[in-house]
């Protein structure tokens, strides 16, 4: 073992446990991955690493990420009994008021609002002032991609977009969604998109092979009835832990639609068409089940 690396990682430590709070607000869970990440960098060849803070923060990031999607996998208890639980003796509680003085609270319970991919991106940059390019590989998507989930996130955490909350009303209008697209139903697609309803469609979603935006529900509502014939081999699934509209051909997922949902209506809608931007997310069926 490098006992200079050794040393350089201690040094690190404060602020690797840091980034994993930020990511998982336990305490524990904070130390397991930043154990789980000395033991990957322990074996990893780190002669040619020019800023190593950065490099380790990203290694904490993806542990942290990885975490996250596991425990949401499992559903595991909400974050705020998880909090409860910790105030009432949770693991070393000295450690844990630190921390929670530093982050606060009410941001955890926020923070944990949001997807897996979202919280680190918003975590990453606005709390640890790394740039997309880094912040990207850690969620496996492009600086671009990483920079528009932060600024989701971001306007969660500031209470201009309302977090998701109930993952019921999510699924009801990605169903009906589904439905009204099906059937090309437009006055029903107009009753569940918000007025300035977002729509933004990567280059390979579209024969043109452009990027597309269309903004407001009526043009947003006629592209979706335009797309009947494609909506009836598309079906809901889980992307990131939230609903959303898959569409498969022969086995393989060709289409990604995920939603933002600001309160009953739908105000953002995401295409990825694109393969690697497909391989970056986290689909699996409504039974759990990997798509």
């Amino acid at each position: 073992m490098d006992e200079m690396l050794s040393e350089r990682f201690e040094e690190h430590r404060p602020h690797l446990r840091a980034v994993a709070y930020r990511m998982l607000g336990s305490v524990s869970e904070a130390d397991d991955a930043v154990q789980d990440a000395w033991l990957r960098i322990a074996q990893a060849e780190t002669d040619d690493v020019e800023n190593l803070r950065a490099w380790l923060t990203t290694v904490v990031a993806r542990v942290s990420l990885n975490m996250l999607r596991s425990r949401r996998r499992r559903r595991e208890e909400p974050f705020d009994a998880q909090l409860t639980n910790q105030a009432n003796g949770g693991p070393d509680p000295e450690h844990e008021a630190v921390l929670a003085d530093s982050v606060g609270l009410a941001l955890l319970v926020v923070l944990d609002s949001l997807t897996p991919a979202e919280r680190l991106a918003f975590v990453l940059h606005d709390m640890f002032d790394l740039p997309f390019e880094e912040i990207g590989t850690s969620v496996e998507r492009s600086p671009a991609a990483a920079r528009q989930l932060a600024s989701r996130a971001r306007r969660r955490v500031r209470g201009s977009e309302p977090p998701p909350g109930d993952p019921g009303r999510q699924r009801r209008l990605v169903d009906a969604y589904l439905a009204a697209t099906r059937t090309g139903d437009f006055e029903a697609l107009i009753r569940i998109l918000d007025p300035a309803v977002v729509l933004r469609a990567d280059s390979h979603a579209v024969p043109g092979g452009r990027p597309v935006v269309l903004r407001g529900a009526e043009a947003v509502a006629q592209s979706a009835v335009a797309s009947a014939a494609r909506a009836r081999v598309t079906e809901v699934a889980l992307v990131d832990g939230t609903a959303a509209l898959v569409m498969a051909l022969a086995g393989d997922v060709s289409v990604v639609l995920t939603f933002t949902v600001q309160g009953e209506r739908i105000s953002g809608i995401d295409v990825v068409a694109d393969p690697e931007g497909l391989a970056r997310l986290q689909i699996e069926g409504l039974d759990g089940r990997r798509t």
